[in-house]
């Protein structure tokens, strides 16, 4: 996988990008991705993030676990295009992650 990230004031936005032998294996990887980050920071994925994704769709992450001995917030979106997936997401202290600024970079994101 390629990342590529920035740091604004604590709160790192993040891309990162990774070719699957075909389109339906990068479909099938999106769950592992988002749980492989859940891990990350001690979180656990909700029932309602367990549920199979319709293919094309995107996965969805909204988490708050511990970094670094501390609170940390994950959100987060993960997608495929073709045999590429793509994460994108955004982490950071709870109360440092701007709400809009959060939604903005998360929806913004548009794979080509």
């Amino acid at each position: 996988m390629t990342m590529t990230a920035a740091d604004v004031n604590g709160t790192t936005f993040a891309v990162g990008t990774a070719l699957a032998p075909d389109a339906a294996l990068a479909q099938a990887t999106l769950p592992a991705m988002r749980q492989a980050l859940l891990r990350n920071i001690g979180a656990v994925e909700s029932a309602a993030g367990t549920a199979a994704a319709k293919p094309g769709a995107a996965l969805d992450v909204d988490a708050t676990g511990k970094g670094n001995g501390a609170p940390v917030r994950l959100v987060g979106r993960f997608t495929a295009k073709g045999a590429r997936v793509y994460q994108v997401i955004v982490m950071g202290r709870p109360d440092a992650m701007p709400a809009e600024q959060t939604e903005q970079f998360l929806t913004s994101f548009a794979p080509q």
